[in-house]
């Protein structure tokens, strides 16, 4: 039986690439409420987004360029939402 890779949804910019990988790693979730991204404290979640990022970045991109965009999205995104009432 022959195998086919699932292909991905062409992408337009590194950071739409880099948003899916980072809620795929647990690194970041959106808000219920407001829809806001807000970076979880799992502490082996952005290890596996940057493995992620190295071995299968997005055609046309370096896994080093892949890297630093994993990193400057997680890096832009906060732990509260800011519509969301302090606890």
């Amino acid at each position: 039986m022959t195998m086919m890779k699932e292909r991905r949804a062409p992408i337009r910019t590194v950071r739409g690439w880099a948003i899916p990988i980072l809620q795929a790693a647990g690194a970041i979730r959106e808000c219920e409420e407001h829809g806001w991204m807000q970076v979880r404290s799992y502490p082996h979640a952005r290890k596996r987004a940057l493995a992620i990022a190295r071995q299968d970045p997005p055609i046309g991109v370096s896994p080093e360029e892949a890297v630093a965009e994993i990193r400057d999205v997680q890096d832009s995104i906060g732990d509260t939402c800011p519509d969301c009432p302090p606890a």
